[in-house]
């Protein structure tokens, strides 16, 4: 026999996003009732799990790829810039719920790391100054350093310069004040938080079909996956945040705005080391510049990783293909998405990038030595017997309509909403988890227009978010401010 039940919010997927919109729901409405649905048997297990690559602590500081070198030579900042404020806010968030005690010590899920970039050839070196100047006066990166001194990049990060040719030419930003981000933890702290709160959140329990009443009300169908007895819910708010999920959940929906959505998986792996004596010499995120035909999610980088309290390096990453949607998903989830409205731009995004699958192609088909030769060119000394193959998560690249190209591959992410504000998800990637509370927000602002402008919830997200409603570029004295508060509360000082 079915049972159900009837609550306000329904948050499917128990990752980093539904985490982060089910704890700001809960600050401006604790009186809604919410229910969190993860089919795996534990929160955090795909996207927002530690060793799936989710804790870069994405600030812009050192991604080239969201500021990339136009056709005539010049670099725009509007994206880094765009993506810092968006991490800023995060911080601002996580930092007022340390100050009531709703996350534990910070140290548990982030931690100070420099951020660095590190570049090799002519032509590079002059696209890195280049973008060094573009960043340099503005507030958000004031503390970021240049410089094309070997000498100086051994002082920053010897793994780098170690045994590398002097006359190689080279150059690098590093900026103090990068983080390392475990949201792994984060994520099962926020959901502790969220059940100490009233929330419900129930693990081994997946969404297999959902449908609109004319009521407006959601009907879901949930499924215990060890073989309890299933049951509906009813619900007047639903969230996807079942990342490479969530485009099937939507299009069982018929919401008429995830027509002409498509996804293109791609697989990846890391090289990883725990070897004390390496550990030792690297204290940073070293990021360098993709491949030709690389997707910007594949771009190298070397990087310090803090995980439950240990430190180790992690490069990569090595892309490949999959066609599977979720690390812990089914084969058929790519052929299963193909749909009459999505064929097209489908068909159109993948003529347009051909690169692209030809270099998954020579990633699928790397040999253990191929994969070490890209780590030397990070780091030279490397040695095959310090370093192991781990697995990553599977991430999910958006392809959508275009009416000129017919279809478009789009790095990033997107939010995807229903007209009436009743359901939402989140497709694609990266920067994603760093940037979660600022895309929470805009759903938030999305679903619920009304509630959004009343003067009770308007006062709480200023409290609990200070430069909400504000920019940080234009107002300098409100980000050092909001700077010095969080780098306090975080322990980054």
């Amino acid at each position: 026999m079915t049972s159900e039940e009837t609550v306000d919010v329904v948050l499917i997927g128990g990752g980093i996003m539904s985490a982060t919109l089910g704890s700001l729901i809960s600050q401006l409405q604790p009186d809604w009732s919410i229910r969190v649905y993860e089919r795996l048997g534990e929160v955090a297990q795909e996207s927002s799990n530690a060793w799936n690559n989710a804790g870069t602590g994405h600030a812009a500081l050192c991604e080239l790829n969201y500021m990339p070198e136009a056709e005539d030579g010049t670099v725009d900042p509007a994206k880094a810039i765009q993506i810092n404020e968006q991490f800023q806010v995060s911080r601002q968030y996580w930092s007022y719920l340390v100050s009531i005690g709703a996350l534990p010590d910070p140290e548990r899920f982030i931690n100070p790391t420099p951020h660095m970039t590190f570049v090799k050839g002519k032509a590079n070196v002059e696209y890195l100054r280049k973008r060094y100047e573009a960043l340099k006066d503005h507030p958000l990166f004031s503390d970021m350093e240049y410089t094309e001194d070997l000498e100086r990049i051994a002082e920053w990060t010897p793994l780098i310069a170690k045994k590398r040719n002097p006359k190689q030419r080279v150059a690098a930003t590093r900026s103090a004040s990068g983080t390392d981000v475990d949201f792994g933890a984060l994520t099962k702290f926020l959901f502790q938080d969220l059940e100490r709160r009233g929330a419900s959140v129930q693990t081994n329990h997946q969404v297999t079909w959902l449908n609109r009443r004319k009521d407006g009300m959601w009907h879901l169908r949930v499924r215990h996956t060890v073989g309890q007895t299933p049951k509906t819910v009813n619900a007047r708010f639903v969230f996807v945040g079942a990342g490479g999920g969530a485009l099937a959940l939507l299009q069982h929906s018929g919401i008429k705005e995830i027509e002409g959505y498509g996804g293109f998986p791609i697989s990846g792996q890391f090289l990883r080391t725990t070897n004390p004596r390496v550990v030792a010499q690297h204290q940073a995120k070293v990021y360098g510049k993709a491949a030709v035909g690389a997707p910007p999610m594949s771009v190298p980088h070397l990087d310090t990783r803090v995980i439950d309290g240990k430190r180790s390096l992690l490069f990569g990453p090595y892309a490949g293909f999959s066609t599977k949607y979720l690390k812990e998903g089914s084969l058929l989830d790519f052929p299963m998405s193909l749909r009459l409205d999505n064929l097209i731009p489908m068909m159109a995004a993948g003529a347009r990038n051909i690169d692209l699958t030809k270099y998954l192609i020579g990633q699928v088909l790397q040999s253990p030595q191929e994969r070490l030769n890209a780590l030397n060119e990070f780091m030279p000394t490397a040695k095959m017997e310090d370093w192991q193959l781990a697995e990553a998560g599977q991430r999910v690249q958006v392809i959508k309509k275009d009416k000129k190209k017919g279809g478009i591959l789009q790095f990033g992410t997107e939010v995807v909403t229903a007209k009436d504000g009743s359901i939402a998800a989140l497709l694609g990637a990266s920067p994603g988890a760093s940037t979660a509370v600022e895309i929470m927000l805009r759903v938030i602002a999305k679903c619920f227009p009304e509630e959004i402008k009343t003067p009770a919830w308007q006062e709480k997200l200023q409290h609990l978010i200070p430069s909400y409603g504000q920019s940080l570029e234009k107002n300098p004295e409100l980000y050092a401010k909001t700077r010095q508060w969080t780098a306090e509360k975080l322990g980054l000082l």
